[in-house]
């Protein structure tokens, strides 16, 4: 079974195949009418007109081709087969819902036969099928085609399809229709015309004001993958302490995927890898990019890719990937990627192939698709993950810094409607020292619950100091890890987030915390 190159669109791909006369052809795809209409214009662009023929198995035989076949009443499976030797010399038959009878002896039997026969004629089996699995039987002889969801073109000649097809007036700006066809990228046509068509029923126009609507309904269609989860891109650079030197790295690049960067010569960026503490604010920072590019955000669950039957997890990081490829330009996140990639020896080398794929594509992508890579163990993760040209930099997160703790009591009091002026910041900082962030929160929202059941008063600063008090931070109960983390950074494996960052400063081990009295409210 030889896979089609993706570099190639997939009209091309089909036409090469039928003058190449290939007998066999699996087009991979859930889209059904899409790839009929492909394979009808490669058909009619040939002089003459080649002849086209479809069989299910409800109608039988139907097409415009293929004279000693049409109309037969033919709907048994091999009996269909049977029939299509009978077929004009040049036909395409394409075989709907044939994948369903893969499991019949047979069927797999005659299919090979004809694969075999027709290769002294011009006639081409093509099967369509939403799941890839070929048997082993008939793979030497297929031709496999991934068709990816339709590009940002074919949305856009759908669109105006539509809207001819309706009447409505087409309010949107130029921008606006740019951001309307990218919103939509990742659907499959049938889904994206039903998301327009939505549109223009609710407002009885089409403009700028349906961009998010469609966005919302990307969302719920991709929530129903097996691996991609959508996030809207919420949280701004404001919303996150600290990360002085990340967030100017990031600043830098914010306009890497416009045309002017394009223009210019700048390649896209690749990625970056994200390492440090738990709790210091990672998977925040990856939706922080999101937010500062305002580009989509795509959460890859890798342990959703592994499948009970053989290809099946390879076939889904395929589909995964190709599907960020066309959404993009985006940011795919990889959370907690060292236990994604713990592989173990009971998988018969599956987790192995997965990862590699997911290895090579990261090397090899060209699509805009910028990764955010998150872990917390470094010595879960092999060598060659972090090597340069997967990822554009290493940044290690360490307990933050006084300033940094300062800035992010600033935060989480302002999230939840207190005017952080109104806190003895200065003294927080200096007593949450060894905290980190996902701590620093915890303690505000402990405050809240102590003033809350005190007839609902404001907290003040001796109540975030009560619960400092009670807490035991990371940098204590989990001295020796959080020490090894830092030695880390002080070998110069990683780019530390923070600035200034000083080797002394970050020696690990446990911070002593020493008991401090209230400086009295204020």
């Amino acid at each position: 079974m030889r896979e089609g190159s993706r570099d190639q669109e997939i009209p091309v791909q089909i036409d090469l195949c039928l003058r190449a006369r290939i007998t066999l052809l699996i087009l991979h795809t859930p889209e059904e009418e899409r790839a009929i209409r492909m394979l009808q214009e490669v058909c009619t662009r040939w002089s003459p007109p080649r002849p086209f023929l479809t069989w299910d198995l409800v109608e039988g035989f139907s097409g415009a081709g293929a004279v000693h076949v049409r109309g037969s009443g033919a709907r048994d499976p091999l009996q269909a087969l049977d029939e299509m030797e009978k077929t004009d010399e040049a036909a395409l038959i394409v075989l709907k819902d044939f994948h369903e009878f893969w499991g019949n002896p047979g069927v797999k039997r005659k299919l090979r036969n004809l694969a075999q026969k027709f290769r002294f004629s011009r006639r081409t089996m093509v099967v369509i099928t939403p799941a890839l699995k070929v048997p082993e039987e008939i793979r030497d002889d297929a031709v496999v085609l991934h068709v990816p969801p339709p590009s940002a073109g074919e949305l856009e000649l759908e669109l105006d399809r539509l809207l001819r097809g309706s009447g409505v007036p087409d309010s949107l700006t130029p921008l606006g229709r740019e951001k309307l066809i990218q919103a939509a990228l990742g659907m499959s046509l049938n889904q994206a015309c039903r998301s327009f068509s939505k549109a223009i029923v609710r407002h009885g126009r089409l403009d700028d004001r349906d961009i998010d609507e469609v966005v919302a309904e990307k969302k719920d269609i991709l929530s129903q993958s097996e691996a991609l989860e959508f996030y809207s891109a919420t949280e701004a650079a404001e919303n996150v302490g600290g990360l002085a030197v990340l967030k100017e790295w990031l600043r830098l690049r914010e306009r890497a995927f416009s045309r002017e960067a394009r223009d210019y010569g700048l390649p896209s960026p690749k990625g970056i890898a994200l390492i440090g503490i738990p709790g210091t604010g990672k998977s925040l920072t990856a939706k922080m990019i999101a937010g500062m590019w305002r580009l989509p955000l795509l959460r890859l669950d890798v342990g959703a890719l592994f499948g009970s039957f053989v290809g099946e997890s390879e076939e889904r990081t395929r589909r995964a990937l190709s599907l960020a490829e066309t959404i993009s330009p985006c940011i795919l996140w990889i959370d907690e990627m060292e236990k994604a990639f713990s592989f173990g020896n009971g998988d018969s080398g599956t987790s192995q192939r997965v990862f590699a794929s997911i290895l090579t594509w990261m090397q090899d992508k060209t699509s805009p698709c910028f990764v955010v890579a998150t872990a917390n163990d470094i010595s879960a993760l092999p060598p060659e993950l972090l090597r340069k040209g997967r990822f554009d930099e290493v940044f290690f997160l360490d307990l933050p810094s006084g300033a940094e703790r300062k800035e992010i009591f600033s935060v989480h009091l302002r999230r939840r409607g207190f005017l952080p002026d109104d806190f003895d910041l200065e003294t927080l900082a200096r007593i949450s020292e060894g905290y980190v962030g996902a701590e620093i929160e915890q303690t505000v929202i402990d405050a809240m619950y102590q003033a809350f059941n005190q007839e609902m008063r404001r907290i003040t600063t001796g109540d975030i100091i009560s619960a400092l008090k009670t807490q035991v931070p990371l940098s204590i109960s989990q001295k020796e890890v959080i020490g090894d983390l830092r030695a880390w950074l002080v070998e110069g494996r990683a780019l530390s987030a923070s600035a200034p960052f000083s080797p002394a400063e970050s020696t690990g081990g446990a911070i002593h915390l020493e008991p401090v009295s209230s400086p009295g409210e204020r």
